[in-house]
């Protein structure tokens, strides 16, 4: 799946799908889902029991610039995510299929520091964690990485050593501001809530407009109901950014490209009431 945004081509990379029992979101019931008619049949199953998630890779193409934003969860690391097993994914052989090389991405960029963005950041070689994409510059919030570097937490703190520190010692790694501008047609925004320092790209061209949300919604149920929470460090500012960030874009032209949403992806946020529904 691709978009253009003017001179900008953005192609969605999958990884995984990943349904997530919607019990999970307590408030998510068969009864409010079944209020939001357009979650079907994309992203809630026909049962209602599953909200349908994906993770994915969205490498963008500008002029002079081959960015990846969030890199997925990666090769040959046991998580939580994955129920302990490592992924063994054809993820680098999709990168190439999409016309990619490892050497021929100059960014990467990370929304925020959790397991399921980092991975494909390094990749295990001769059994040593090395940069995946070993000519880029590493893009990491420099609130985000302050943070997560005290966090007390075994498997994030296991992310950072084979996610993370690799790339600061291969000395790609540039730690940025919530407002960082990548190039003229590619910037960061804050969107705070999910994470402390995480951030959402946004993308203008030639008088058009996307935005890649990052894990300021993980679904596109949130839109109906942005006090549904998926795992967020602190609830009330990120329903506070779901709100702002969904009022800010609805009724306009720009395209809002979900990181975990999956196909179709892409679509346009539409005030529906009180609240927003995504049109696909």
């Amino acid at each position: 799946m691709s978009w253009q945004v003017g001179r900008v081509k953005i192609t969605r990379i999958v990884e995984m799908d990943l349904p997530v029992p919607a019990k999970c979101v307590p408030q998510a019931t068969s009864a409010e889902l079944r209020k939001s008619p357009w979650l079907y049949p994309h992203f809630v199953s026909e049962d209602d029991s599953i909200l349908k998630l994906s993770i994915h890779a969205l490498l963008v193409e500008a002029p002079g610039l081959k960015l990846v934003v969030d890199t997925c969860i990666g090769n040959d690391r046991p998580r939580e995510i994955t129920g302990g097993q490592p992924l063994a994914t054809p993820f680098l052989q999709h990168l190439g299929e999409a016309g990619w090389s490892r050497d021929g991405v100059d960014t990467v960029v990370c929304t925020h520091l959790h397991v399921d963005h980092v991975g494909w950041n390094t990749m295990l070689e001769n059994g040593k964690w090395v940069p995946t994409f070993p000519k880029a510059r590493y893009l990491l919030g420099r609130h985000e990485y302050d943070f997560w570097c005290t966090y007390d937490d075994e498997e994030q703190q296991t992310m950072l050593g084979d996610s993370v520190k690799p790339i600061f010692d291969a000395g790609l790694v540039q730690l940025v501001e919530l407002d960082h501008l990548i190039s003229p047609e590619i910037r960061l925004t804050p969107s705070i809530g999910h994470t402390p320092g995480h951030v959402s790209v946004m993308i203008e061209s030639d008088g058009e407009r996307a935005v890649i949300t990052g894990d300021m919604t993980h679904h596109p149920c949130q839109m109906a109901h942005p006090d549904w929470m998926f795992g967020d460090n602190d609830p009330k500012a990120a329903e506070l950014t779901r709100s702002r960030l969904f009022a800010e874009w609805a009724d306009q032209t720009i395209l809002v490209i979900g990181t975990h949403y999956p196909a179709p992806t892409a679509g346009h946020v539409v005030r529906d009431g009180a609240a927003f529904r995504f049109a696909v």
